[in-house]
C-alpha cells in the first residue's frame, strides 16, 4: 500500500530530525518543500524562474505555483510507493491543493495517508530554540540542553565553532509561534475531521520520540 505522510507542528518540535530518519527507515523520499523550491530556482526551471521573480521582490510565492512544483515532485517515479512531505501544507488552502494533487496522481491506488502532529508545550519549544546552536561549516544542529556536543561549542562532525542564529531568541520564537498557530494550526482540525490525524507526544529524547513515531506509522 502506498504511504503518504505529512507532518504538522510548530518550529523546533523535532519534525526535521524524525522525518529524515523515517525516510531512511521506510525507504521513501523525504521532500522538504524549502529545499525543493531552492532546487527549482537553482536549476532554472520555468517554475523556478517564476518563483525567483517573486522572492527577489520580497513577495510570497503564489500558492498555485508552489502546488505545481509539489505536484511535479510527487509525480516522480521515486514517489510511486509514497513520500514523506515536510513543510507542506502550511495553510488550509494548500491542504485543499494537496488533496487534489494526491487524487490526480493516485487514481484508484490504495493509499495509507496520515497527517502526524508533533505535540509539544510552547515552553519546551522556546527552550529548544534559544538553546539551539548550529555549525556554520557542515550545517549540523545541536542544542545545549537536549543535544549537546562532546566539547562545548565545538561541532562533533567537523570541529568548527558553533554559532547561534540571530533569530533564535525568545522574542522572535514567540512571534513565530503566534504566526504558526494563526496560519497552520487550523490544519490540525482539518485533518482530524478527515479522520487521518495522528497526534505524537514530541516531548522526550530523539529515541523516545522515534519509538512513538514508529508505533503510529505501523498502526
Amino acid at each position: 500500500m502506498k504511504k503518504e505522510l505529512i507532518f504538522l507542528g510548530p518550529p523546533a518540535c523535532g519534525k526535521g530530525t524524525q522525518t529524515t530518519k523515517l525516510a531512511l527507515y521506510l525507504n521513501l523520499p523525504h521532500i522538504d518543500t524549502g529545499s525543493l523550491l531552492r532546487a527549482e530556482i537553482q536549476k532554472g526551471s520555468d517554475n523556478g524562474k517564476i518563483a525567483k521573480s517573486f522572492i527577489d521582490k520580497g513577495e510570497l510565492v503564489p500558492v498555485n505555483l508552489v502546488g505545481s512544483i509539489i505536484k511535479d515532485r510527487l509525480s516522480k517515479e521515486d514517489c510511486s510507493n509514497g513520500y514523506i512531505l515536510d513543510g507542506y501544507p502550511r495553510s488550509l488552502e494548500q491542504a485543499d491543493i494537496l488533496t487534489v494533487i494526491n487524487s490526480e496522481i493516485n487514481g484508484d491506488t490504495e493509499v495509507d495517508f496520515k497527517a502526524i502532529y508533533f505535540d509539544l508545550h510552547q515552553d519546551i519549544l522556546i527552550s529548544r530554540i534559544v538553546n539551539r546552536r548550529s555549525c556554520p561549516k557542515c550545517g549540523e544542529i545541536y542544542n545545549i540542553k537536549f543535544k549537546p556536543t562532546r566539547v562545548a561549542g565545538i561541532c562533533d562532525n567537523c570541529g568548527a565553532e558553533l554559532v547561534q542564529r540571530k533569530d533564535d531568541t525568545e522574542e522572535i520564537a514567540k512571534a513565530r509561534f503566534e504566526t504558526y498557530f494563526h496560519e497552520t494550526a487550523p490544519l490540525i482540525d482539518y485533518y482530524k475531521n478527515k479522520g487521518v490525524l495522528k497526534t505524537l507526544n514530541a516531548d522526550g529524547s530523539i529515541d523516545e520520540v522515534w519509538e512513538r513515531l514508529l508505533k503510529i506509522i505501523n498502526d
